[in-house]
């Protein structure tokens, strides 16, 4: 039988310079192989969805970027759709988590099995953006409004906001979906439509580059959990190590967006192809609606339940452990650092 050199050679007296030679070679040669192995050991893909372009997505973006998603073995695909397709994908186990969640709170308040582990934006982002022509939101009755989906947040944001003009969205506008904002933005050109929902940057590029007026703002005026992350209930209960590894890749990303304006509005500048002046002042308008650690307050949260109760009709509003599950965020929270 077959010794091994390893196990049985034993050094007599000072090595010769050939014998250091050969150990040094064969203890690189070890080392760059397990540094290669390690290297192609492949990423586990989770697939992430969101229903727009625009800055409400920042913190999943910066993270993929800046390679936090990696650094957890982790390769991110992020998958632009609709919010309600999104929402039979993730119940159907398609993807692993929704960024829009919005209008995954109105669907676990259906009884879909998701829940919100983060959230993102505490305040709607929208900006009610007309043709140059109308001045005021009564000049818009009678007129299109265009929407990426039926009954979901950018579209119940755009109804409240005409609510505040004098104008009933279902009686005095007539709404049709146009695709991504981008599509929203072509179809005000084309007069296709003449009122849009937007949100930055495609508001202030409506305003600077195509000279649109901005009538209303949703911010500062209704209850919004607009954006953050929903996951299937069983990747909560069967996978908790895989998605902590996400909540701590968006976490980073989430506190690089806050503390880092520059890194933030450049990134955004080059996903979008805009100037970094008017990612700037995107950055900057859109930053007060913004959580600091992906949990909105108490009081955030029952103002939400309690609009949305009023949308779907509901006798009361939803209790928020029904649709929220914050224990890993607090975690990874306390792990990192940040003060919950």
């Amino acid at each position: 039988m077959r010794s091994s050199v390893l196990s049985h050679s034993t050094w007599q007296g000072t090595p010769s310079f050939g014998h250091v030679s050969i150990v040094l070679a064969l203890f690189f040669l070890f080392v760059f192989n397990l540094a290669s192995a390690s290297a192609q050991v492949p990423l586990q893909t989770v697939r992430i969805s969101y229903s727009s372009t625009g800055i409400n997505f920042m913190d999943l973006f910066l993270a993929k970027d800046k390679g936090y998603f990696r650094d957890e073995g982790l390769g991110l695909e992020f998958i632009q759709v609709a919010a309600n397709i999104a929402i039979n994908a993730g119940i159907s186990g398609e993807l692993d988590g929704l960024a829009s969640i919005g209008s995954a709170i109105r669907a676990i308040q259906r009884g879909a099995p998701l829940r919100v582990v983060a959230v993102n934006l505490r305040r709607p982002l929208y900006w009610l953006v007309a043709r140059p022509e109308y001045r005021s939101i009564k000049d818009l009755k009678g007129k299109m409004l265009g929407i990426n989906t039926i009954g979901g947040s950018q579209h119940l944001r755009a109804k409240a906001m005409l609510a505040l003009g004098g104008l009933d969205a279902d009686k005095d506008v007539t709404s049709i979906q146009v695709s991504d904002q981008t599509r929203q933005i072509q179809a005000l050109l084309g007069n296709s439509i003449q009122v849009a929902a937007l949100s930055p940057p495609w508001n202030i590029v409506a305003r600077d580059k195509f000279k649109m007026r901005l009538l209303e703002s949703s911010m500062d005026k209704f209850a919004g959990i607009e954006s953050g992350l929903a996951v299937p209930t069983q990747l909560i209960q069967g996978k908790p190590e895989l998605l902590k590894k996400i909540l701590r890749a968006r976490a980073k990303g989430g506190r690089q967006f806050m503390e880092n304006e520059r890194d933030s509005a450049d990134l955004l500048a080059r996903l979008y192809r805009i100037d970094v002046s008017t990612a700037l002042e995107s950055y900057r308008s859109s930053k007060p609606a913004f959580t600091h650690n992906g949990i909105p307050t108490d009081d955030e949260i029952r103002e939400h339940l309690a609009a949305d109760a009023q949308v779907l009709k509901l006798p009361k509003p939803a209790a928020p452990n029904e649709i929220f599950e914050f224990t890993q965020q607090r975690e990874i929270l306390r792990e990192l650092g940040v003060k919950g």
